[in-house]
Order: structure tokens, then sequence, then C-alpha cells
């Protein structure tokens, strides 16, 4: 049995993920860091003071087994979210109706495993009792419009673990038997937050992603509280950054990341969106380290097939050298790239017209010593995406001959 950890988004391996489980010898740990904090997820966020749970949800739900016959059940259930036009009390109703009876229905989703619908049952209770002490103490009411049921059984999970979102991952993990291991990326709540090259403040994840600019970010931070817009905005730039650089946290990974990482036979850098997913990651306080002391493990870097709206303007070097001045940006050395990167993985195929492509940039690796594998690894069938089928034959390939 291989170790494999991926170190992964909501949405950028959803091609690479379901291609790792597939194989039989493969385990697979997923590291995802919890710093979303758009729309319901904002929300949940804000009533419960955890940790956001969308994308590991993201990833969960590709790790769902398909051979279990509530397969289509559970994706239903992953997917759902409350009606935008919903009435909160028609809501809170049918959650209760879930909860005090024999129902085998919980928002007309079909859950028939006995162990899954009972411990749905205890994560619920604990996210209904948690949300009227909450609603209380803020004197403000939870809207359930567009939320997605999962983040509300995840609050309840995090609530019934101690508010550990670690501990509630895992809970969901062996609630569902997943094919593999999501874990956050720490355990610690803060706030990301961002500055572009010309001075501009994302003051928020959601506006990371959602705020689109062909001005790059210069750099993202991690805060105890959110930036009250208001006082902050009569900063002039170098104040702004000054501030910033001053309440920047350095957030240590969690246990379990850690291990995962020490343990690993192979650890993958996977495409996906840099600021709002994979730099916050990268940043983390004992990743690079870890990363650094497995020396046997195989360590591939995956570049972007298409330019990313956060990054519009990267070459295939932007995403690695981007990658290594985060990954040093924590810890209390600077590794090299050679301890933290073998093979670079660059697309060079272009199967799609309106797709703006990130290309090979020969003078953007003159400096770089990592070895570059340029290939196809675009998929046919869905161009624009990785063909997670190749990339992992590919990565597998590598190990075998690294190591036989």
């Amino acid at each position: 049995m291989l170790n494999v950890v991926i170190l992964n988004g909501g949405r950028g391996a959803s091609t690479i993920i379901p291609a790792l489980i597939s194989r039989q010898r493969l385990h697979v740990t997923s590291i995802v860091n919890a710093y979303d904090d758009g729309k319901s997820t904002g929300a949940i966020r804000r009533f419960f003071g955890m940790l956001g749970p969308s994308d590991i949800r993201k990833v969960q739900e590709l790790m769902l087994p398909k051979d279990d016959p509530e397969h289509e059940n559970y994706v239903t259930l992953f997917q759902y979210r409350f009606p935008l036009d919903c009435n909160r009390e028609d809501i809170l109703e049918q959650l209760k109706l879930f909860l005090d009876s024999e129902s085998m229905e919980l928002m007309g989703i079909h859950l028939n495993n006995i162990r899954v619908r009972e411990k749905l049952k205890s994560f619920l209770a604990a996210f209904l009792t948690g949300l009227n002490t909450i609603e209380k103490a803020r004197q403000e009411q939870f809207d359930f419009a567009d939320c997605s049921i999962m983040n509300c059984l995840y609050a309840g999970a995090f609530l019934a673990s101690n508010r550990n979102i670690e501990q509630a991952t895992i809970s969901i993990d062996r609630l569902f038997q997943l094919r593999g291991t999501v874990l956050p990326t720490s355990i610690e709540d803060k706030k990301l937050v961002a500055q572009r090259e010309n001075g501009e403040i994302l003051y928020s994840e959601a506006e990371i992603v959602e705020l689109r600019s062909n001005v790059r970010v210069e750099q993202i931070y991690l805060l105890d509280q959110s930036l009250d817009r208001s006082t902050f905005e009569i900063l002039d730039n170098n104040e702004k950054r000054s501030y910033l650089e001053r309440h920047h946290c350095y957030v240590g990974v969690s246990p379990g990341v850690r291990r995962a990482l020490q343990q690993a036979d192979i650890i993958i850098y996977s495409a996906g969106t840099q600021h709002s997913s994979l730099y916050p990651t990268y940043m983390s306080a004992g990743l690079a380290e870890s990363i650094s002391d497995n020396h046997s493990a195989l360590k591939v870097f995956i570049t972007n097939i298409g330019a990313d709206y956060e990054t519009p303007s990267y070459k295939a070097s932007d995403y690695i050298l981007g990658a290594y001045r985060y990954l040093n940006l924590s810890d209390k050395r600077n590794y090299s790239m050679e301890e933290l990167f073998d093979v670079i993985f660059i697309n060079q195929s272009h199967f799609k017209d309106d797709e703006t492509y990130v290309d090979y940039d020969e003078e953007g690796f003159h400096n770089i010593s990592i070895e570059s594998l340029i290939d196809v690894f675009e998929s046919e069938d869905s161009p624009g995406k990785h063909n997670g089928t190749k990339v992992v034959k590919t990565i597998l390939d590598l190990y075998e001959d690294k190591h036989f």
C-alpha cells in the first residue's frame, strides 16, 4: 500500500483524486485549507466560530464509495442546498421531524443506512441546539437560504468534536466510509485577506475569489479578526501593508497533516486556484519542514492547464515560483527547491479554442533546477481539465523508476 498525499483545493483535483482512489493499492490523503468564507459557508463560520467546511465537503464527495448502494443518495445529500426562497420555520420543522421521528428522509433525501442516519441525527441535534444558543446570544437569526445542508451537519459535527475541525472531518470520513482521507491544513480559525500590487485590499476569501482583476495579488495574510473596511480604507497603501504584516498569523499545520506528510510515499501539489486555495496551505508553519524531512517521497508539482481568474497572466514558471515562495514564508529556514519538488508536470496541449492556456515559458525556467515533464496532460473528453488517469499513471511510473 502506497501513501499518497495531495495538496489541493475544492475543485482543482476533481479529475486527479477520482483517478487516485480508483487504484487498489493507494491510500489517498487530501489536504485542504478551510478559510472559505463565501455564501452559506461564511454564515456558518460567523455563527459557529469555525473554519469553513465547503472545500472539505467537495473533496469528500469525490471520495464517496461508488459501490455503496446508497451512493446516489449520499451525493444528493452532499450537494443539497436549501432553496433561495425557503421559509425558515418550514426548514426547522422538517429538520426536527427527521430528528424526532422514525423518518428515513432528511429534506426528501432517503437514507436507508441506520448507522449513517443515527449519526447524522446526532450531528443535527448538536447543530440545532448550538444554533438556538448562538441566535439568542447574537440576537440574530441564521439565514438558511441557499445554505448547504452538509455545512449545517458539519457545524454539528464540529460542536460534537469539542470544536475541533480535524476531528469533525475524520468523523464524516468514517461515517461515509470514504475511499480516502480529507484533512484540513490547520485547526486554527483565521481570516484570509489579500493585497494586490496596486494596493487594493481584498477583505475576505470570497473577495479573492470573486473580485477578478488583471492586477496581480501581491501577498495574502491570515488574521485573527476580519478587517473593518470603513476604518481600514482611511490608511494609505503602505500603512495597510504594514498593518497586515504586523498582524499576520503564522498558523501551524494540524497534527494529522504532519503525520500524513511524514508517512507519504508520494506528495502531489495539485493544480487549482492559488491565492484562495493553495497558497494558504503552503504557507502553514511546519508544512515545508514535513515535506523536506521526507527524503524518500516522490514530490510532484502540477501546473494549471488554463489561466485561473486569480492568476490570469501566470506562465508555468510563475506557478512553481509562487508555490516555492509561500512554502518558505512560515518556517525558520529557507528550503531549496530540490528539498520540496522532484518534478514539474506542464501541459502542452490546447484542445479548447476559447481557453487561455498556461504555457511553458522556457526563459522562466533558466534558474529552476527541477526536472520539467512537458506532455499532453489535458483531457480530450473534458478540455481544460487534467486527464486524471494519465496524470496518475505518469506519477506511479515515476515512483517505480525512483524506487525500483
